[in-house]
């Protein structure tokens, strides 16, 4: 039985998307219902209908969940930022940790028990860094704020509690400069120059703050007046700069960045090494959770004097160079000219010389460098690994690999080719909460040849 559009029905939720949004199933049919949560019971009615599946509102509530709470932000309805906010954070860990199950379960084929995710203490104020879209309205308002669910309408705020308080607190006021300029700002659907993002990045160790304007063109009268205005009100902000984005794509941050004022780069202390972080390169954003990963990377492969280590997706060094000053000698491989640039920088301000950085496809540098090495830290983009790569991997004997993935799906998939090697053994794998409020969830699992 197929429900009809407008049909009214009794349901109970079961689980939720990736997007938060509650799943039911009525006479086999999948309903997905946003408001909703795990274990709540509620009429609805049916909005959108196929054979595949219904979308429906909540009309009334007849069950509701001991893990729901009131969000403590008046946007989190609207806001696609924080889709589980409504759960206590008990609650959160409790869904993530079942959702890295099932799917490990139903994508990897793997009944392998999951180690209890490690948990944060800070589930707001956690953020080290804000991407921030910029939208003038058609009735020439400034709006800044984040993406409503599944669309590009910007929801309009002027703080938000998942930030770093330092961060937070500059929004609204670089927000009103900004809307008192005479700069041009992207308007949907009437013109796609000028501003589209405010970027605003924190050392949470260091408290150093480094402020960048993402625009299509570089001609923003008046912007060195301003950028030193802000360096003048906030003490703490070291730099100011312009990255130039022209192309009207996906593709957030362009290649070119103009020092406006101060300097391109904050310090951040991380793992007790000083790193260069500047507006291209990307570091984790959660800073402490970061950490944790990196001791049980260092105790897991134990990175120790006479260790190899060749580190796949290097990034600026945040995983190779605290390994490296435990001991071991690391290898990093990046297709990113400009981190492995940073990375080089990084090793040079700390005095590491036993952390070396190429520039190369992973692809091609895993056949050249992995026969010899203890260990392989693989920590790829969200798509996973390409089959070539995962080629590459099997048949090492006598390699223990850490997988660091922030999507459990194609880490499953990508689980399942590896242990279908008769050689290969998944010893464990480990979730942990980088960022609560949200769905995303990251994984290190570590795997052993014999």
């Amino acid at each position: 039985m197929i429900p009809k559009v407008g049909d009214y029905l009794e349901v109970s939720v079961f689980d939720l998307t990736l997007q938060g949004i509650g799943i039911a199933r009525w006479h086999k049919k999948v309903i997905f219902v946003p408001g909703l949560l795990p274990g709540e019971v509620g009429i609805v009615r049916i909005t959108h209908s196929n054979a595949e599946a219904c979308i429906a509102i909540a009309l009334q509530s007849l069950h509701q969940s001991n893990l729901r709470q009131k969000p403590i932000c008046v946007l989190s309805r609207d806001c696609g930022g924080c889709a589980i906010q409504s759960i206590t954070g008990t609650g959160q860990v409790s869904w993530k940790q079942h959702h890295v199950t099932e799917v490990m379960r139903r994508v990897g084929k793997l009944n392998t028990t999951l180690l209890p995710i490690i948990t944060t203490e800070d589930l707001f104020q956690y953020r080290n860094k804000a991407l921030v879209p910029l939208e003038r309205s058609r009735n020439g308002c400034l709006r800044a704020g984040f993406y409503q669910f599944s669309s590009h309408n910007i929801v309009d705020m002027n703080q938000c509690p998942l930030l770093d308080p330092r961060i937070d607190n500059l929004i609204e006021p670089i927000k009103a400069d900004l809307e008192a300029s005479s700069w041009p700002i992207y308007t949907h659907g009437l013109n796609n120059s000028g501003l589209r993002h405010l970027c605003i990045k924190v050392g949470v160790k260091t408290g150093e703050i480094l402020i960048t304007l993402i625009a299509s063109k570089s001609e923003l009268v008046g912007i060195s007046n301003l950028a030193q205005h802000w360096m003048q009100r906030w003490p703490e902000v070291v730099g100011v700069c312009l990255n130039i984005q022209p192309n009207p794509n996906n593709i957030i941050i362009g290649k070119n960045t103009r020092i406006i004022a101060g300097r391109p780069w904050i310090i951040e202390c991380f793992c007790n090494l000083n790193l260069y972080i500047t507006p291209e390169t990307f570091f984790q954003v959660n800073t402490i959770q970061a950490e944790r990963i990196v001791n049980l990377l260092t105790s897991t492969l134990n990175a120790s004097k006479g260790s190899k280590i060749l580190d796949a997706y290097c990034g600026i060094g945040t995983l190779s160079l605290p390994l490296a000053a435990a001991g071991a000698q690391v290898l990093g491989l990046e297709l990113q000219q400009r981190s492995v640039i940073h990375a080089q920088l990084n090793a040079q301000l700390n005095s590491i010389a036993s952390a070396r950085f190429k520039h190369m496809d992973v692809s091609q540098g895993l056949s050249i460098n992995l026969p010899g090495c203890d260990a392989l830290i693989l920590d790829p983009p969200r798509k996973g690994l390409q089959p070539s790569t995962l080629k590459q991997v099997m048949g090492i004997p006598s390699l223990k690999i850490a997988y660091l993935s922030c999507n459990p799906s194609t880490l499953a998939r990508d689980l399942r080719l590896l242990t279908s090697d008769t050689q290969m053994k998944l010893n464990f794998i480990q979730p942990i909460d980088f960022f609560p409020q949200t769905t995303h969830v990251e994984c290190l699992a570590i795997l052993s040849s014999t």
